[in-house]
């Protein structure tokens, strides 16, 4: 027997044979310990979350880097692997990201095979934490779009060409990933990465969900503001060219047709009879809003604008990567807003 049980048996004889007051005054001493061991228990088990840092979240990118921290807050600390003003399709990742992921609480990717390259890091950085693929459960776009004319079927598609050729295509497999260009989409994203943060932070899951609904009824007016945006402007007038294939799903939500210099990863390569073509439908469809994107080398661009006679627009769109901090497209409605503008004022400057 040890001394504790020794003296804890000698205790609980004289409780039996005491009188009833020392019983009573053994009642309360012992309820007081219970009642104090209980805080001491339920304050070891507080500490943890009261006392916890921000919850580590690992983005793929600069957008979901900035829908992640409009949901979390100040309950997070973000860090997207391909961060402002770089292109994700040529992403490679380093080690200094293999640990970054290793230490995350989540990791927040795109889905839909934009991140081609995450199952390599996933392996590097021996990832067993939380993931989400934000696209889950939308319906994709293929990633060869249908022929929606006589026009456009006239210039042959290859690949995620839209009336050219590519020798090489780098796709992202059979669906188009910039799903986030419909804003529709960016609600079911913001659901999701709220959910997850509520599974590996679940005490802090009340404020996710009240950041996640007021973020969404930012995203509807950023919505019904687009559509005003292009309501005054004739279906047929809304035709761009863009430097790669980013923005089908903007154009099936809101009524513009793309026609891009580039397939749906900036690495593809356009053959010189695909680019000819593209001049050819641009010249004879009257297009004249013509766009490089920031990512993208312009020259290739410029050079579909000098031989089809158009004037690229003086404002470069954001597609695939937010701007840094003091540019025109630093977070996600930002981003929109200003494409939407740029791409309404362009059209609008060359209608009759």
């Amino acid at each position: 027997m040890t001394a504790w049980e020794m003296v804890g048996g000698r205790w609980m004889s004289r409780w039996v044979r005491g009188p009833r007051r020392q019983r009573a005054h053994w009642r309360l001493a012992v309820a007081l310990c219970l009642g104090g061991w209980q805080v001491l228990v339920g304050a070891a088990n507080a500490a943890p979350t009261e006392a916890a840092g921000p919850v580590p979240v690992v983005t793929s990118f600069s957008i979901l880097g900035d829908i992640v921290q409009q949901v979390g807050g100040d309950r997070v600390s973000v860090r997207a692997l391909v961060g402002p003003e770089m292109d994700a399709h040529v992403y490679q990742p380093k080690p200094a990201d293999a640990r970054a992921v290793a230490a995350a609480k989540l990791l927040v990717v795109n889905g839909l095979g934009y991140e081609g390259w995450l199952e390599r890091l996933l392996r590097s950085a021996g990832y067993r934490g939380e993931l989400v693929r934000v696209t889950d459960g939308i319906e994709p776009l293929p990633a060869v779009a249908p022929q929606p004319s006589k026009a456009h079927a006239a210039a042959p598609r290859r690949g995620h060409a839209h009336g050219h050729d590519h020798d090489h295509d780098h796709d992202h497999g059979a669906f188009d990933p910039h799903a986030w260009q419909d804003v529709r989409n960016v609600m079911v994203y913001a659901q999701r990465i709220a959910d997850a943060l509520c599974r590996v932070d679940a005490p802090s899951c009340d404020g996710y969900r009240q950041r996640a609904q007021a973020y969404q009824q930012t995203l509807r007016a950023l919505d019904a503001d687009i559509r005003s945006a292009w309501a005054a402007i004739p279906a047929e007038q809304r035709k761009i060219v863009t430097s790669h294939d980013a923005f089908r799903y903007y154009g099936n939500a809101y009524g513009v047709t793309f026609l891009p210099a580039q397939g749906v990863s900036t690495a593809s390569e356009p053959s010189a009879a695909g680019v000819a073509r593209l001049i050819r439908q641009i010249r004879a469809e009257g297009v004249r809003a013509v766009f490089v994107e920031r990512l993208t080398d312009p020259r290739l661009v410029q050079r579909i604008a000098r031989e089809s006679g158009v004037q690229p627009a003086s404002e470069p769109l954001y597609s695939d990567a937010l701007s840094r901090a003091d540019g025109a497209a630093p977070d996600y409605v930002r981003l929109m807003r200003h494409n939407t503008q740029a791409m309404v004022t362009a059209v609008r400057g060359a209608t009759p």
